[in-house]
Parts: C-alpha cells; sequence; structure tokens
C-alpha cells in the first residue's frame, strides 16, 4: 500500500514561494560529504545522549551523590532538548541555516567540555542540561539541509544518513566511550564528545553550503507558524506516544536480560549491541521506504513495534529467541525515526525548521514517558515483560494518532483540489 505524504499534493494557495522551490541539488560526491560532516555531529550528540547512563556508578562516586541523584544527569539532558529544540529554533530564525549548524553543533562541545572539567555536581548537571539544549535543532536543522540538497526521491534517503550518526553511536560510540570512561575516569567519554563536535564543527564549516530555499521564515513569528498546524502536532503526538513503547523495553535491558532470557549480566551488553545494531538497519531501511511512502513507513513501523513486542513478551524465556526479537523490535521503531521527520518537514513548508526540531522533543518525551510507565507496570508488579505489553500498547494508540492524521490530510487534500 502506497500513502501520500502528509503535505497535500496539491500546493496550499497560502503556501509561500521560498516553501514549495525546488533547490538545486548537490553533485553525488558533494553530498556523501556534506551528510557525513553532519553525522558526525550526530555522532557526538548520540554518544553523549547515552554514554551517562553506563557511567552514573562512577560519576556520583567521583562527585559525592548517590546514583539515584546521578540519574538526574540524563533527566536534565532529555529537558535540555524538550526545551531546547523549539527554543533555539525559534530564536535563530533569522541565521543561515548552514552557518546554524556550525554553532550548534560547537555549542554540544562546549557543553561537553564544561560536563568534562566540571568540579561539582551543580556545575555537571547544568552542563548536561545546556548540552542538551542544542540537540532537537542540530538534527532537525539537520534534517531540512540534507532534504534540500538532495534529489527528488532520495530526500529520506540522505535524512536517514545524518541520523545513521546517532545509531551507529548507540551501536559502538556509547560501548567505547563507557568502556573507556569506567577504565581511565568517566570525565574521557565527556572528552571524547569534545574533539567528535570539534570535528565535527570544522568539517560542516568547510563542506556544507546553504540551501536555497531552506525554508527560514526571517523572523521568530514565522517560525512559530507551525505550531497552527494540526498534522505537526499530529506528528508529535505519534513520535511522544507511538514510539515511546521502545523505550518501555530498551530502558529496562538490564533486566530484563537476566531475568527473563536467564542470561548472564555481562551479556547486557551483547543485547545491547545488538539491539544497536537493529537501530542501525532499521534506520538504512526506513530512508529508503520513506522516499516511497511516508504515511507507509510509519505505519509499517508501528504496526510491526506492536506486533513485535507482542511475540517478544510471548517467546523472550528462550534467550536466542528474545535477542532476535529485541532486534526486531530495534528495527521496526527505527523506521519511524526518518519518516517521522520528513512528516514534520512536510506537515510546515513555511516553517520547516522548528517542526522538524521538534521532533527529537517529542522523541525525548518518548523516552519519559515510556521509562515511566515500564517503571510503574514493574513497580506494580506485573513482573519483567509487562514493559513490552505497555510498549505495545503505546504503539497501538499511535496508531490511532496516525488514523487521525491521514483523515485531516485526505480533508485538506480535498479541500485544495475544490480550490484549484
Amino acid at each position: 500500500m502506497t500513502l501520500p505524504s502528509p503535505s497535500s499534493q496539491t500546493p496550499s494557495p497560502q503556501t509561500p514561494p521560498a516553501a514549495t522551490a525546488s533547490p538545486a541539488p548537490l553533485a553525488p560526491e558533494r553530498l556523501r560529504l556534506v551528510i557525513l560532516a553532519m553525522a558526525l555531529g550526530a555522532f557526538a550528540i548520540g554518544t553523549t545522549e547515552f554514554a551517562s547512563m553506563g557511567l552514573l556508578p562512577q560519576i556520583a562516586r567521583s562527585v559525592e551523590v548517590s546514583v539515584p541523584q546521578a540519574g538526574m544527569l540524563i533527566t536534565l539532558y532529555a529537558l535540555g532538548v524538550v526545551i531546547g529544540a523549539p527554543v533555539v529554533t525559534i530564536a535563530a530564525a533569522r541565521m543561515p541555516r548552514a552557518r546554524l549548524l556550525v554553532l550548534l553543533i560547537a555549542l554540544i562541545g562546549a557543553g561537553n567540555l564544561i560536563s568534562a572539567i566540571a568540579p561539582t555536581f551543580s556545575i555537571l548537571a547544568i552542563a548536561r542540561f545546556v548540552a542538551g539544549l542544542p540537540h532537537g535543532a542540530f538534527f532537525g536543522v539537520a534534517a531540512l539541509v540534507a532534504s534540500r540538497l538532495s534529489p527528488p526521491g532520495r530526500r529520506a534517503r540522505s535524512v536517514s544518513k545524518v541520523m545513521l550518526g546517532l545509531t551507529i553511536a548507540t551501536m559502538l560510540g556509547v560501548p567505547a566511550s563507557t568502556a573507556l570512561g569506567q577504565s581511565v575516569g568517566w570525565r574521557a567519554a565527556y572528552w571524547i564528545v569534545v574533539v567528535l563536535a570539534l570535528a565535527s564543527t570544522l568539517a560542516i564549516w568547510r563542506l556544507v553550503p546553504e540551501p536555497e530555499g531552506s525554508g527560514t521564515t526571517g523572523s521568530m513569528l514565522g517560525e512559530l507558524r507551525a505550531l497552527r498546524r494540526a498534522q505537526v502536532w499530529l506528528g508529535l503526538g505519534i513520535g511522544a506516544i507511538g514510539f515511546g513503547g521502545m523505550f518501555a523495553v530498551y530502558s529496562y535491558i538490564g533486566e530484563i536480560v537476566p531475568g527473563v532470557l536467564g542470561l548472564p549480566e555481562r551479556a547486557v551488553p551483547v543485547a545491547l549491541f545488538v539491539f544497536g545494531v537493529g537501530m542501525t538497519v532499521g534506520n538504512i531501511v526506513a530512508g529508503r521506504l520513506t522516499d516511497r511512502s511516508i504515511y507507509g513507513t510509519i505505519l509499517l513501523g508501528l504496526v510491526g513495534m506492536a506486533a513485535s513486542f507482542a511475540v517478544f513478551a510471548l517467546v523472550a524465556h528462550w534467550a536466542v529467541a528474545g535477542m532476535i526479537m529485541l532486534f526486531v523490535i530495534a528495527v521496526t521503531s527505527q523506521l519511524m525515526g526518518p519518516s517521522l521527520q520528513l512528516f514534520l518537514l512536510d506537515a510546515s513548508p513555511d516553517a520547516p525548521s522548528l517542526a522538524a526540531s521538534l521532533h527529537h522533543s517529542a522523541l525525548n518525551i518518548g523516552n519519559s514517558l515510556g521509562a515511566a510507565l515500564g517503571a510503574a507496570v514493574l513497580a506494580a508488579g506485573w513482573g519483567l515483560l509487562a514493559p513490552a505489553w505497555t510498549g505495545m500498547l503505546l504503539a497501538v494508540l499511535g496508531l490511532g494518532i496516525v488514523g487521525i492524521s491521514y483523515g485531516v490530510h485526505r480533508r485538506a487534500s480535498r479541500t485544495a483540489a475544490d480550490a484549484l
């Protein structure tokens, strides 16, 4: 089944010329270098986002707080992402997109530099919040730039290649930085990110051109137009609720692997690696599928997530089957990444930067929602498989929002066609 994108196939009379302009794509060789520069930034961000989770005991001992208190560092980073995506994007509405990318990845490096040298927990907490502020805006602007510089029919593949930096970070960057942090000190993990961010800053500055028709509005009020569109809010709902199911399971792999799969604790990194490989594969597949159908890929991702959560809950007591299903959950969940990013870009053609940046705010809300609901069902005594059933429910709720969105899209398409 092929379903159209959320933007009407017939342009709206209210859409400004800049939003519908078709910029000239880059030559393939140049485009690959541009994507690599932005993917390196995504790799740095993915490493700093998840590395703290594996180093909480070391951080807690070093700054003399409890592990639960140190866990606030993860919450503060996520809060920075949620707040920073709209605030930074709106504040930088007048800045050219390529120049903004340089500033954002430089700020990522600065936040991690402060984290690496922070003498107290309070300063470290502030640094983690600051490091999260540019996160969503970077991915939103990078997605916009990648899509604008790509030829027709390959936008999603370019966006997915930028996002590949994030998924590869979960597979390689996070385990490597965590291992280094455990052996020579937790600050080393943040120093690695500083070096990666510096390299990406220089690469983006030298390689990434300013796209024609990049969608900048030139005003804060112009970017805020994105919030008047129902499809933007529905897309954010799909991400926050439907994608939240993944985090209901991912957040508790450390307990599920020994408690359900029956494997020793030393197998937890193996399970995380398997999950990271699945996320990488899913991201690559998503790019190709999304170029064919945005709605179709979102639908496939949510149906796949719901089914894989249910199957996982039924077969996880067999270790091999459980590992296979963790891989499948990761693949299907990542179908949502590039597809939702393109959904939001198309849903707000006259203010795409804010809409695309809010994508990562929604995912971090989903992170918190999934983890909180998983904790709630575990605390209720429903067992270690309860988070999987919770994930299935969230995916089904996400499917309901997709249905509403598609209905809104169909009505808008008919209205636009009647107006011509």
